[in-house]
């Protein structure tokens, strides 16, 4: 059996799963990322130390390589994680600064400076992108402001994933979805934009050559074999960005077919043959990409939703923790029980989980989350369902959204991540939204979807439904209840009317504490 190797580039850790061709996990190693805050007058700024970043993925490497009885059968491996951290690299392959984490706030002045000379409209009508202060294009702004001479002895500004690429093989390049995240490069044409360049000040010959998905960059090194196990001259393919790798092994990437990533933050995303730069889209707040999978584009909008749950569960879950104890279990298991014991509608009780703000279908930092519907007789059990119900509301906006803004019709939700495993929750997001939901059996889909496209690239798969089929995980699905959706359906008219409602009250809120 041939093996594959995908390499997860996350904000926790730094993982090295190798698969066989049909996507079963053989071995694995993991290490922390750690974070840096090296900067004493500036301790909110958070940096990833690229000897750490390269250092303990070699680590990894080694510990999954170590487990094998055949190294030689590694055919090709890939690379996936984060999006917009990059590092500059000097002429001779020197790196010249840390990354600048999206934990880090630093940025804030250039994005005021490129949302008054650049602007929203034009940034998303050639790259697809929302301005947001992680976008890597702000970073380099940074650095020319404040670092001009390292900027001067930049060759390439490298990806967090275009760096570890780079120290297996040498090769300084990128992929589309990766370089989409650079807020520099035309979805349409699939390369730089030579207009964003230059209303932005950057020289293109920072920029790293872009080419899709699956493509052969080059060979393990020698001296990366020795850090890392892998056989010297094992192909490195390109990869791209995690949340779309993580579409390849649930089949997301087809038609009709939306994607649900709910964690801590909740992201929904849907394909398309062509890039959509609609004004209509851009107001949504979503994000268009272009996919790992190759001919293919991805809108998608994230927003908080675990985020929610855990704030109900450290405030007002004493007493379920203290059974936890005395009974056993844990303490989501009370409070899930609970929820699926309150009526659905929980007692006419609303939530809006705006507690980070709202991001999608409307941009509004300034939002702040709300229970609407208290009564004397609100029960706890009503206000935890209340909070799964509103974030499946809310997952319905974005659902809608995403339908409209893209002119689709979803047939299909695929859903992977944490939250899969609350039945509870996987079957009230069927019943609200009134579409089937399947939670494919995956449980790492995105270092998985990396080494498909290792696959792709050296042959071992057609193409990227070819892959797919190979290593599909059919798993439950959740159908709606017809009666429920009905229900459902009514009472989300009335929360499209919290957000309006309560708007300029949330402004006035934010602005007194501002102040």
């Amino acid at each position: 059996m041939d093996y594959l190797v995908g390499i997860d580039l996350g904000s926790t850790s730094l993982k090295a799963v190798i698969y066989d061709t049909d996507g079963n996990a053989v071995a694995g190693g993991a290490r922390p990322t750690e974070r840096f805050n090296p900067d004493t007058d500036h301790p909110d700024w958070t940096v990833w130390q690229p000897q750490q970043i390269w250092g303990g993925t070699a680590e990894a490497l080694r510990e999954a390589v170590g487990r094998l009885d055949d190294p030689a059968r590694i055919k090709a491996v890939a690379v996936t994680g984060m999006g917009m951290d990059g590092v500059p690299i000097a002429e001779d392959g020197t790196w010249l600064y840390p990354f600048i984490s999206w934990l880090d706030p630093r940025t804030q002045p250039q994005l005021q400076w490129w949302l008054a000379n650049i602007g929203a409209e034009k940034t998303f009508s050639i790259g697809g992108n929302p301005v947001w202060a992680i976008n890597a294009a702000l970073r380099i702004r940074w650095m020319a402001e404040n670092e001009p001479e390292i900027l001067a002895r930049t060759a390439t500004w490298l990806l967090i994933e275009d760096f570890l690429n780079f120290m297996l093989c040498r090769r300084r390049a990128t992929d589309y979805s990766m370089a989409s995240c650079m807020m520099l490069f035309d979805q349409k044409t699939l390369d730089w934009s030579d207009e964003l360049l230059g209303l932005a000040g950057i020289d293109r010959r920072l920029m790293p050559d872009a080419h899709p998905s699956t493509t052969v960059l080059g060979e393990v090194t020698a001296d990366a074999a020795r850090a890392t196990g892998l056989p010297a001259g094992t192909p490195v393919v390109l990869g791209g960005h995690d949340h779309l790798c993580g579409n390849l092994p649930v089949g997301a990437f087809r038609p009709g077919v939306v994607l649900d990533v709910t964690g801590t933050w909740e992201i929904v995303s849907a394909s398309k043959p062509e890039p959509v730069l609609t004004p209509q889209l851009r107001q949504t707040g979503l994000t268009v990409q272009a996919h790992v999978a190759r001919g293919t584009w991805a809108a998608w909008a994230s927003t908080p939703a675990g985020e929610c749950l855990e704030w109900f569960r450290k405030e007002y879950g004493l007493a379920e923790s203290h059974r936890n104890e005395t009974e056993g279990g844990t303490d989501w298991d009370y409070l899930i029980g609970a929820a699926k014991e309150a009526p659905p509608g929980a007692g006419g009780l609303l939530f809006l989980p705006h507690l980070s703000g709202s991001t999608c279908p409307v941009v509004d930092p300034k939002s702040r989350g709300a229970f609407v519907g208290l009564r004397s007789m609100t029960t706890k059990a009503e206000m935890i369902r209340a909070i799964f119900e509103g974030l499946d509301y809310q997952f319905l906006d974005i659902l809608r959204a995403v339908e409209g803004g893209l002119g689709l019709t979803a047939e299909r939700i695929v859903a992977v991540g944490g939250a899969t495993r609350n039945t509870f929750w996987m079957q009230n997001k069927a019943d609200v939204s009134g579409v089937p939901v399947e939670a494919p059996q995956i449980e790492e889909a995105t270092p998985l979807g990396a080494a498909m496209l290792a696959g792709i690239g050296v042959g071992i798969y057609n193409d990227e439904l070819h892959a797919f089929e190979k290593v599909r995980r059919p798993g439950p699905v959740y159908e709606p209840n017809a009666r429920l959706a009905e229900t459902y359906a009514e009472r989300f008219e009335v929360y499209r009317q919290v957000y309006p409602s309560l708007k300029q009250i949330s402004a006035s809120l934010a602005d007194l504490a501002a102040s």
